[in-house]
């Protein structure tokens, strides 16, 4: 041992006895004095220790050399009883001081001092028990404290000599439990453990353990927490498979929790568990547990211990063994790739996709005992082969933690994923393709060249926003503030236009006037249903005369149930005629699976709506309906924003998307559209136990398969399936835009299992659902396990809920999607898919997500979503309003086709800027000198919540707000609002047609694979060759394990700082320019949260638009800006899920942030008052209410 120091004056106080006492000790061990004094005085110093905490605190603390004066003398004494004197010391110091003491022990080198004595005093004959005894008992606490404590003792050679006293004093308990203590220790080094087991000490804890017993059970229990350890080993866990002892630890278990009645052993219950858990990390233990009724036996005695919440570590480590030991089983699909296929113009040579098209032809497997009434020639592809080898991965597998604690694995930056080459860091503008090849998107920019010679550009008033020849309030910011009290019963503006029905026609026909928005002829807009379906109404079959009564209860939305609670000053003339009947829809003949509305044909393909009930439509006050007049005017509160819904014209352009199943169906949540409903709606706080109840339940299905129905109920997989007629199933469709359920399995009577579709050209991406059910009974609670999805964890744990959407409600003036669901959670299941399967993809298991629901309505249609579906037809609808209702005096808008996808769907531009002041050269110079934003959304399908925050970013541009003009002048944007047409088209949930994800492809886009990136990359080259790069780039994203809104951006300081680099070597000097937007936002944008956002640059992200754009077109301000699809947990919204409000709303918030951040990028340049900013703040968080265009010229 180095030189001991000398004792300091500071670190010691001379009026202590401690200190005497420790320099006369020091003194003895320099002087080589009589061991009889130093017994004395380490006999003095044992009896401080024991007797006063202050001497205790003296020793150990910062700065005191007391400990290090006890080792050295420990270290050199020969007497026996001064070392036993020093080791009682020791045991007294770490007695009361927990970790902090015994790390401090190890630190001054006690770990080796310790382990010498031990080998030193075991070649004495016969051994000394109480020197044994302190030696384990010390080593046992500083043990855990050494990182290589285990290989010191190897080395060392104690192993055996601990292990030798254990065989040779079974008896002696005294000195045992020590001995076991520290062989537990010793385990905790895998080598350690095989060398170990090696030597028969798998057997010798089973010498010890055994059934219950009120004696010994100190000795019980760290036997068992030794042998948990040792069975870490695969070596040692086959070796107890092999030997029997899975089937005697389920036996001993059982014995104990029969016994324990009053509960005092549960740690030797939970520690003969904790074995069972070691031991069925390998396969063969999984089997052996199953052999030996394991299942059974840990199902019944966990149920047992259900009533006693103290017992929960018993449920939940039971309940994490048998989900381990749940035979693993395939998907009962015929593939797990996508049902539908689409033909790529090129097969890719290397990635998941060419995997894919490589995979052999189809084999036979056979569907596990899961689903046991399947036939057992059902065709597989070998793509689905599960994965049997050993893991040890119990991570994902723990039981549910009662305490929020959610996996953030955004902030917990991996550092070999992050990119460290500072010359890949530093921003270096690439052309990539010649400028030749770029002249291709000269065209998108004709505000580079136009001289608007030929514009009216006199008047900058705002003219208002007129319908063609129809009365329409004024676009406003939408604003998510707080809801007028009062009915529920609001009505989107579009949805309660004024409708002139006149008494022929209302006597006649009976069919209601639809009022079409989109048509530029005004006699277009008093046609008649009858006229405008004239052509088509030839062919119309008797079904149909119930679809006409579906179409006049639909515009009963408009026509009745308005509510008579208004809030004050929102009025809004809207004319009811009662001639149109009211009575309940009924259906001469059964209703088919579907039904045509309308009989619109296009491609020849019918339009369809979803079935409505045949059993009727629930209505609201019919009686008070029936007395009011036939025309009165009503007061109603309506959504915040424009009305840019338009049934008719949602119906028109659906007739133009192409999809790869051909959908010819539309459901009714986009022919209605939504409205924010006028309630706030919490995050769900999540009942105490209930992923532990419902993992329990599906562990009944392998005990009582007799229980289980195993009926499919609905099969996309096959064309010929007929839906079952019992009454009491309820039935499933997703046949629609964006609409995803592959295949359902009711498995108990109100239970049912949902598969997703895969990504089509892909056999994973499941997460996305959006579906219909209907036949639903009211006061009967359905659960819904949706188990195949496959991230790691959700935001259904942390309180997020699915969104409903019911026919009923939407028919009772209440359109708009809901969060619902009770006994939510997100956990690991027990089907699984081998690695080759997941494309390479990390992780073979699948999860569920859980959920039940009580229906309100009986035989209504809901619909359930992921999120809020914002479809592609419906984002060409809003830019088709948008479009005819600005102001072309006031406001540059253009909406061009990028590109065509794969599957022929045109992909939008949008341009929107102020029209110059006149046609003057100044004023031309400075429109086209204006700097460029360029935005984008949707690159992932399943993102809906970004299109939405896109919706309120397109509206906030195209509105009359004098910082809206203010913006325009300041700025033109390029906006590609969807950047995967197809995907959202098709129901994906990440991918495009090409089967990969098209945020990993922006570094080398492929045109014919992957033409949005190609071309919107394109864009952004064209800008950096003409020396017009944006400002500023985001691209919208969503975020499903975050919550609040957030931003990840690109600095190479901040990305240095993560890692070990050294920054100041790299002499990086760098604009933290990239940092004010996001605080701009954190300021004014209530769900924006700054502690969220990131600026690193990770290797795994380099592909994505955020790195690229800022690396290789050299936009310093390119960011990606993620909305959570749960809630916020800070600010304003704190506690709440977001909604379709709130999303618009961060779009305007993002609009007045890029305001904010001209002011404050040029200050000269730009001279807008501060003032005008609050303003505009102040509006949006505001509640506008949209009233009559004179009521609002009058109060101007």
């Amino acid at each position: 041992m180095s030189k001991l120091k000398g004792v300091s004056e500071k670190s010691l106080n001379n009026n202590s006895r401690i200190v005497g006492l420790l320099a006369q000790l020091e003194k003895i061990n320099a002087d080589s004095a009589e061991s009889d004094t130093a017994r004395y005085v380490t006999s003095k110093i044992l009896h401080l220790a024991q007797s006063q905490e202050k001497t205790r605190r003296e020793m150990t603390a910062k700065g005191s050399t007391g400990v290090e004066i006890l080792l050295s003398t420990l270290e050199n004494t020969k007497d026996l009883q001064t070392t036993l004197n020093i080791l009682s010391i020791l045991v007294e110091l770490m007695s009361a001081g927990g970790g902090r003491r015994a790390s401090f022990l190890v630190a001054r080198g006690g770990s080796q001092i310790l382990l010498q004595l031990l080998l030193n005093a075991s070649k004495d004959c016969p051994l000394h028990e109480e020197l044994m005894v302190q030696i384990h008992s010390i080593l046992a606490k500083i043990g855990p404290k050494d990182k290589k404590f285990g290989v010191k003792a190897r080395i060392n050679g104690v192993l055996n000599i601990t292990l030798n006293l254990v065989k040779q004093n079974l008896q002696n308990h005294r000195l045992v439990l020590p001995c076991l203590q520290l062989l537990r220790v010793y385990s905790a080094n895998s080598v350690n453990s095989v060398f170990l087991g090696k030597n028969g000490v798998v057997e010798l804890m089973f010498k010890i353990i055994g059934p219950f017993s009120k004696k010994n059970s100190g000795l019980m229990k760290v036997a068992l927490d030794t042998l948990a350890a040792l069975l870490k080993s695969k070596t040692n866990a086959r070796r107890a498979v092999d030997r029997g002892y899975v089937q005697v630890l389920l036996t001993i278990y059982v014995d104990w929790h029969r016994h324990d009645n009053r509960h005092r052993n549960m740690l030797i219950r939970k520690g003969i568990l904790q074995s069972l858990k070691s031991v069925t990390n390998i396969k063969l233990g999984r089997k052996a547990f199953i052999d030996a009724n394991g299942m059974k036996i840990l199902y019944n005695t966990s149920q047992e211990c259900l009533a006693v919440r103290t017992l929960d570590p018993l449920v939940n480590t039971s309940s994490l063994i048998m989900r381990k030991c749940f035979p693993k089983n395939r998907l009962p699909l015929p593939t797990i790739k996508s049902c539908f296929h689409f033909q790529l113009p090129i097969i890719p040579v290397a990635g998941p996709v060419a995997q894919l098209y490589s995979l052999p032809p189809e084999g036979l497997f056979f569907l596990s005992s899961f689903y046991p009434q399947h036939p057992l020639d059902c065709m597989r592809h070998m793509d689905d082969v599960v994965d049997e080898s050993d893991d040890n991965d119990d991570t994902d597998l723990e039981a549910e933690n009662e305490i929020e604690n959610e996996d953030d694995l955004d902030h917990n930056f991996k550092n070999d994923d992050i990119e460290t080459d500072i010359n890949k860091l530093k921003p270096q503008q690439e052309p990539g393709r010649k400028i030749e090849e770029l002249k291709m998107y000269e065209h998108l920019f004709p505000e580079l060249v136009d001289d608007f010679q030929d514009c009216d550009l006199i008047s900058k008033e705002p003219k208002p926003l007129v319908f063609e020849g129809k009365v329409r309030g004024p676009i406003v910011v939408p604003t998510a503030g707080e809801e007028a009290t009062g009915n529920s019963g609001s009505l989107r503006k579009g949805v309660a236009a004024k409708a002139k029905v006149s008494p022929k026609g209302a006597e006649g026909d009976k069919k209601p006037a639809f009022v079409d928005l989109a048509k530029a002829d005004a006699h277009d807009n008093d046609r008649t249903l009858q006229q405008q379906l004239g052509d088509q109404n030839r062919t119309i079959s008797s079904v149909h005369g119930f679809n006409s009564d579906i179409v006049r209860a639909l515009d009963r939305i408009t026509l009745q149930n308005i509510p008579s609670q208004t809030a004050p000053g929102c009025t809004a003339g809207v004319k009811k005629d009662y001639s149109l009947p009211l009575t309940v829809v009924t259906c001469p003949k059964a209703c088919p699976h579907m039904a045509a509305c309308g009989n619109v044909l296009f491609e020849g393909r019918t339009v369809q709506l979803g079935k409505l009930c045949c059993t009727g439509v629930e209505t609201e006050d019919d009686e008070d309906a029936e007395s009011t007049s036939s025309v009165e005017q009503a007061s109603v509160e309506v959504s915040d924003g424009p009305t840019l819904h338009d049934s008719d014209l949602y119906i028109e352009i659906v007739k133009n998307t192409k999809s790869v199943p051909e959908y010819a169906e539309v459901a009714y949540p986009d022919y209605f559209g939504h409205i924010p409903p006028p309630f706030k709606e919490p995050i769900l706080e999540r009942p105490y136990g209930v992923q532990r109840t419902k993992i329990a339940q599906d562990i009944e299905r392998l005990i009582h398969q007799s229980d289980i129905i195993d009926r499919v109920v609905y099969d996309l997989d096959n064309p010929n399936y007929t839906i079952p007629e019992d009454g009491d199933i309820l039935k499933f469709n997703s046949k629609f835009e964006s609409g995803n359920l592959r295949k359902v399995i009711q498995i108990r009577k109100n239970e049912y299992d949902l598969i997703l579709n895969s990504d089509i050209n892909s056999n994973h991406y499941h997460q996305w659902f959006y579906f219909e059910v209907s036949g639903m009974r009211p006061g009967v609670a359905y659960r819904f396990n949706i188990i195949n999805c496959e991230k790691t964890n959700s935001q259904f744990n942390y309180g997020m809920q699915p969104l409903m959407y019911s026919v009923q409600e939407a028919l009772n003036a209440r359109p708009w999607w809901t969060r619902v669901g009770t006994d939510i959670c997100y956990y690991k299941n027990h089907f699984s898919r081998s690695s080759v399967a997941a494309g390479g993809q990390k992780g073979k298991s699948y999860y569920t997500i859980t959920f039940t629901v009580n229906f309100p309505h009986k035989d209504d249609v809901c619909y359930f979503a992921y999120h809020y579906p914002y479809t592609y037809s419906t984002l060409q609808m809003h830019l088709q309003k948008l479009e005819s209702a600005h102001n072309p005096q006031q406001i540059y808008f253009r909406k061009d086709v990028l590109c065509e996808t794969l599957s022929g769907n045109s992909c939008p531009l949008v341009t929107i800027t102020a029209m110059p002041e006149s046609n003057y050269y100044e004023h031309i110079c400075q429109f086209r000198n204006r700097p460029y934003v360029f935005l984008s959304a949707r690159v992932h399908p399943g993102e809906t919540n970004a299109s939405w925050v896109m919706k309120g970013t397109l509206e906030y541009l195209m509105s009359n707000n004098p910082t809206a003009q203010s913006l325009r002048e300041c700025y033109i944007f390029k906006i590609v609002p969807m950047l995967n047409p197809d995907g959202v088209i098709n129901g994906n949930h990440r991918c495009s047609l090409s089967g990969e994800d098209l945020n990993r492809q922006w570094q080398s886009p492929n045109p014919d694979l992957h033409p949005t990136i190609y071309h919107t990359k394109g864009l952004l080259q064209y800008l950096a060759a003409v020396k017009r790069i944006p400002l500023v780039y985001c691209d919208y994203h969503g975020h499903s394990r975050k919550k609040n809104v957030f931003m990840y951006g690109c600095s190479i300081k901040e990305t240095v700082w993560h890692t070990s680099a050294n920054a100041a070597s790299c002499d990086i000097v760098e604009d933290a320019g990239h940092r004010t937007l996001p605080k701009i936002l954190s300021h004014i944008a209530p769900a924006f949260c700054m502690s969220s956002c990131s600026f690193v640059v990770e290797k795994s992200k380099e592909s994505t638009a955020r790195v690229v754009v800022w690396r290789e077109i050299g936009v310093q301000r390119s960011y990606t800006m993620e909305s959570t699809l749960c809630g916020c947990d800070q600010g304003k919204y704190k506690g709440l899920q977001i909604g379709t409000r709130e999303l618009e709303e961060m779009g305007a918030k993002f609009c007045v942030g890029l305001l904010r951040l001209k002011r404050l990028t040029s200050p000269l340049e730009y001279n807008m008052p501060s003032s005008l900013l609050d303003f505009e703040n102040d509006l949006i968080d505001s509640s506008c209410k949209v009233t009559r265009m004179w009521a609002l010229e009058q109060s101007e």
